[in-house]
C-alpha cells in the first residue's frame, strides 16, 4: 500500500469513504466488533442502496448488480484490497477511514473480570463482603454506579471507612460523614455511599436482639426506617425526634440526668446513645404499652407506686427501639399490651418477636372479657384479620365480634398489674 500510513489512500476514500457510504462502513465495522476483530468467511449484507452496491462491486471486482442483498467473502475482499495497494485488509481500510475498531467481546470480558475483582476484593469491610455475595446486591451496586467499576470501587472504599467506625456511641450522622468522608452531607438520604451503607447494615449487621420464631410476612414486608437503621449502630439522625416515654424506670444515669419518681419522662435517642445508661433489672418485669394515655393515667393514679412502664406510641421508632434493646440487654422481662385492633396486633407481633416480650393481658380470653363489658357499638374491625403470634384464638375472636377495644378501655385491669405494694 502506498502513501502515508496514517492517511487513507485517495483511492480508498473514493472507493469506500464519504457520507453516502457511512452506513455501509458502520455495518461492516459492527461485524468485526462482534467477532473479536477477526472476521473471516462469508458476510451477508441486505437492504443495500445503489451506491453501496456499486462500492462493493468495485471492491470485489464483480460487475455491478441491482440485488439488494449481496454475499461477500472477507478473504477475497482482503486480497483484492491488497492487490490494488489500497489497504492490507478490509478491517485495515475501515480503521484508516473511521478509526480503530473496538473488540467488544474482549472489552466486555475485561469489564466482567474487573467487576468480579472489585466485588470479590478482600479489603472491604466484612459486612460489605457479605452484602456483595448476594447477586441482587451486586446488581444493585451496578445500577447505582451505572456499570462503572471505578465508581463502584470508590463507593465501596468509602462505605468500608464508614463501617469501620461503627458501632458508635452516639455520633451524629453529619459528624460521621464529615470526619470519614470530608462532607457532612455524604451520608444523607439518597447519597450513593449512604445507600450502600444502609443496605449493607440491613442485610448483614447483627440485629438489636435475637428474634424468636419465624418472621411473618407482615414483619418481613415492613421496611426498617433509615433513622432506625442508623440508631442500631449508634448513629444519631434527628436524635431529638420522637423520644421514648417512660415512667418509673430506675435511673441509670450519672450527673444531672435523672428521672423523677411518679412523673412521666422522655428519653431522647441522643440521651440513650450518648449517655450509655447502665440499666439493671435482673429479670424484673418492665411493662410496655402502646398508647401514651396509659402512662398519663398510671402517673395520675399510682405515681411512684407504678411499676416501670415504657410506651411505644404506636410502632416503635428509633428511641423506643433503642430503649427496649437496652432493657433487654439489662435482663428486663418485657410485658406488652396494646390496642385490640388489627394495627395493634401488627405492632404487638413486631414487639414480641423483636426483643422479645411476653403478652400482657393480650390473650383471646382477655379480649372476650373486655367485649363483655364494652358498650354496644357498630362493627369497626372491617379489614382482613391479622394473626397474633402469641395466641391463635385472638384473631378469631376479634374477627367474630368485629369490635376494636382501645387500650384505655381496659386501663383498670392494667393498673391492677402496675400497682406496686405499699
Amino acid at each position: 500500500m502506498s502513501g502515508d500510513p496514517q492517511r487513507p489512500d485517495d483511492r480508498l476514500v473514493r472507493l469506500l469513504g464519504g457520507d453516502e457510504l457511512a452506513r455501509l462502513r458502520q455495518r461492516l465495522r459492527r461485524h468485526f466488533e462482534r467477532h473479536g476483530g477477526h472476521l473471516s468467511g462469508a458476510l451477508q449484507l441486505s437492504n443495500l442502496t445503489p451506491t453501496e452496491q456499486e462500492a462493493l462491486a468495485l471492491m470485489t471486482g464483480r460487475p455491478p448488480r441491482s440485488a439488494r442483498s449481496i454475499r461477500i467473502h472477507i478473504e477475497q475482499l482482503n486480497g483484492s484490497l491488497r492487490a490494488a495497494g489500497i489497504a492490507d485488509s478490509l478491517r485495515g481500510a475501515l480503521e484508516m477511514l473511521d478509526g480503530p475498531i473496538e473488540d467488544r467481546a474482549a472489552v466486555r470480558q475485561a469489564r466482567l473480570l474487573r467487576w468480579s475483582q472489585v466485588i470479590g476484593a478482600e479489603r472491604w469491610h466484612p459486612v460489605l463482603r457479605q452484602w456483595l455475595q448476594a447477586s441482587a446486591m451486586a446488581a444493585s451496586l451496578k445500577r447505582l454506579t451505572r456499570g462503572d467499576h471505578c465508581t463502584a470501587e470508590q463507593l465501596l472504599e468509602q462505605a468500608t471507612r464508614v463501617l469501620q467506625r461503627l458501632p458508635s456511641a452516639g455520633i451524629t450522622r453529619a459528624q460521621l460523614a464529615a470526619e470519614v468522608l470530608g462532607n457532612a452531607h455524604a451520608l444523607d438520604n439518597g447519597y450513593p455511599t449512604a445507600t450502600i451503607v444502609l443496605s449493607a447494615l440491613r442485610q448483614g449487621w447483627p440485629r438489636d436482639a435475637p428474634v424468636t420464631g419465624e418472621q411473618t410476612n407482615e414483619t418481613k414486608s415492613a421496611p426498617e426506617r433509615v433513622r432506625d437503621t442508623w440508631a442500631r449502630v449508634g448513629v444519631l439522625v434527628n436524635e431529638l425526634a420522637r423520644p421514648a416515654l417512660c415512667l418509673n424506670l430506675p435511673s441509670p444515669f450519672r450527673g444531672s440526668i435523672g428521672i423523677s419518681p411518679g412523673e412521666p419522662h422522655y428519653l431522647s435517642l441522643r440521651t440513650l446513645l450518648r449517655t450509655s445508661p447502665a440499666w439493671r433489672f435482673d429479670d424484673a418485669p418492665v411493662y410496655v404499652c402502646e398508647n401514651p394515655n396509659i402512662v398519663a393515667i398510671a402517673a395520675d393514679r399510682l405515681g411512684p407506686r407504678c411499676a416501670p412502664l415504657v410506651c411505644t406510641e404506636g410502632m416503635p421508632a428509633a428511641a423506643q427501639r433503642t430503649l427496649l434493646t437496652q432493657l433487654c440487654e439489662a435482663r428486663a422481662q418485657l410485658l406488652y399490651h396494646g390496642d385490640f385492633d388489627w394495627p395493634g396486633v401488627r405492632i404487638a407481633n413486631f414487639v414480641m418477636r423483636t426483643w422479645p416480650a411476653r403478652p400482657w393481658r393480650l390473650m383471646g380470653a382477655d379480649y372476650e372479657q373486655a367485649i363483655s363489658r364494652a358498650p354496644q357499638a357498630m362493627r369497626d374491625l372491617i379489614d382482613a384479620p391479622v394473626a397474633a403470634s402469641w395466641d391463635d384464638s385472638l384473631a378469631a375472636a376479634m374477627h367474630n365480634h368485629g369490635l376494636a377495644i382501645a387500650e384505655e378501655a381496659v386501663v383498670t385491669e392494667l393498673l391492677a398489674d402496675l400497682a406496686l405494694p405499699h
